[in-house]
């Protein structure tokens, strides 16, 4: 076993909806989770109630930068739209 590099904290049991996280070394990154919750979303050209839930990352720029940490999350949205696929 060796120290973790990216940390997942799940903030969805107290309610929250987002997190700005501070990063401890050896940690590079921190991706958390809010609450998920029903919002109104534009499906076409309807507006439907959708369950939807924040993700937040807080990542050390002297390892990656933005770019790569939004490819990230949209590898994470990628994925949540198929639960059943994981």
């Amino acid at each position: 076993m060796t120290d973790g590099t990216i940390t997942i904290s799940a903030m969805g049991d107290t309610g929250a909806d987002a997190m700005a996280a501070v990063i401890y070394p050896p940690q590079v990154a921190i991706v958390g989770f809010g609450a998920p919750v029903a919002r109104p979303w534009i499906t076409g050209d309807t507006i439907a109630p959708r369950m939807t839930v924040t993700v937040t990352l807080s990542a050390d720029h002297r390892v990656s930068d933005g770019r790569r940490g939004a490819k990230f999350l949209a590898a994470i949205d990628t994925a949540l739209q198929t639960p059943e696929a994981l």
